[in-house]
């Protein structure tokens, strides 16, 4: 291969590949070091090409020096890794760019790489990431509302050295099918369940962030023989005041979201920064793609749905009785770590005095000087407590 010219490795690379994940569709994506040296596969119905040059609109752009873009496209360096270390940057489809370099894998027995994958899981097409050893205990990584399994990325090097972890976007987000269903706590546990029946051999660590901590919460208390144990994110756990609203929230239905709708970039961007206590620790090309991902997915009508649905339904979360929240966690069998954010704007810090009450034999730790995503704001912090939290159940 010329040191300078990408193209003949990525012929070689996409010769013969056929991915159903890209079967419904059209794309393109430049891979760029800067300069003249561009490069761009064109994907139609599962199938990719590639050729010299960039496209006038891509739909996803990858950027790396070259050197780099020469390790991850032969599979001597994980896309995602690459992605994690500052090394390569991607603007636009950030979900397609996974799915591409999932159809990248080095060699067989490297447990280092991070591949795409889809399974029907609650009645709908549902996209995951997997990474580790196939023969490893699993953990399941389930992301936040409005974000995409992209914002669980950070644990994946950190567990699956020794674990197998799997990262599925929840319903209406990121690659999975969006569909016309009440996004509640119940509905998001039992698809969680029944993803969990459709991947895994046996009970799993659960590993969930805001909603996907409460989702994670109602699936174990549902189901807690298909869970080990569960490490709760600054999780959305139910509001018990500041319910006033509740009665003019029921009646305001799903279908309002239908609505066109746009979200200016720089709102958007504020909204992202202020789920950390400290923006500046998280490098900007994370934030830029991860804004991309959010105002590609919110302009998709059915997605919007989806989105808006489990909104409504985390303030409508009922706290107390039969079916409350609260009078209900005590119920929960398998062990539990929470952490917190000390300056978490949407999930409050004093939710862990609720839990601890609820749960006395729980682990609850609080983060100082942490936001809302702790997975991103303190990568290594968070990644230690849970494997030593894994590590000690039974």
């Amino acid at each position: 291969m010329d040191d300078n010219d990408l193209l003949p490795l990525l012929v070689e690379r996409l010769k013969g590949i056929y991915s159903p994940l890209l079967s419904d569709v059209s794309a393109t994506l430049l891979f760029t070091a800067g300069g003249l040296a561009n490069w761009t596969v064109q994907i139609e119905n599962g199938r990719a090409s590639a050729r010299s040059g960039g496209p006038s609109r891509p739909t996803t752009t990858v950027r790396a020096p070259l050197s780099v873009l020469v390790e991850v496209l032969s599979g001597q360096r994980s896309g995602v890794q690459a992605f994690l270390d500052g090394a390569l940057t991607v603007r636009g489809n950030l979900a397609l760019a996974l799915q591409l370099d999932g159809l990248f894998p080095g060699d067989a027995t490297d447990d280092s790489r991070t591949l795409t994958r889809s399974v029907v899981a609650g009645g709908i097409e549902t996209f995951y990431l997997e990474a580790g050893p196939v023969d490893a205990p699993t953990v399941v990584l389930v992301h936040g509302l409005s974000a995409t399994n992209a914002s669980m990325l950070p644990l994946i090097p950190a567990l699956s050295g020794t674990h197998r972890v799997l990262a599925p976007d929840l319903p209406g987000h990121g690659g999975t099918e969006a569909t016309g269903a009440a996004h509640a706590a119940r509905y998001l546990g039992d698809w969680l369940t029944d993803f969990i029946r459709q991947t895994c051999d046996g009970p799993v660590v659960l590993v969930g962030n805001s909603l996907g901590g409460r989702t994670c919460l109602e699936a174990a208390l549902n189901s807690p023989a298909e869970v080990r144990g569960l490490v709760l994110l600054c999780p959305a756990v139910a509001f018990r005041k500041l319910r006033q609203l509740v009665p003019f929230v029921r009646i305001v239905p799903d279908e309002i979201a239908a609505l066109p709708v746009r979200i200016p970039r720089r709102m958007a961007m504020r909204g992202l920064r202020g789920l950390f206590a400290d923006p500046s620790r998280i490098p900007p090309a994370w934030l830029e793609a991860a804004i991309d991902e959010f105002v590609r997915v919110i302009t998709i009508r059915a997605n919007r749905l989806a989105t808006f649905s489990a909104l409504r339904h985390i303030y409508l979360d009922q706290p107390f009785g039969e079916q409350g929240f609260w009078d209900r966690l005590p119920a929960l069998t398998p062990p539990a770590l929470f952490i917190w954010g000390d300056r978490d704007t949407l999930v409050p810090p004093g939710f862990a005095r609720f839990v601890s009450e609820a749960l006395p034999d729980s682990t609850g730790v609080v983060l100082e000087n942490c936001g809302h995503v702790p997975q991103f704001e303190y990568r290594d912090e968070t990644g230690r407590l849970t494997r030593e939290f894994i590590a000690g159940l039974p």
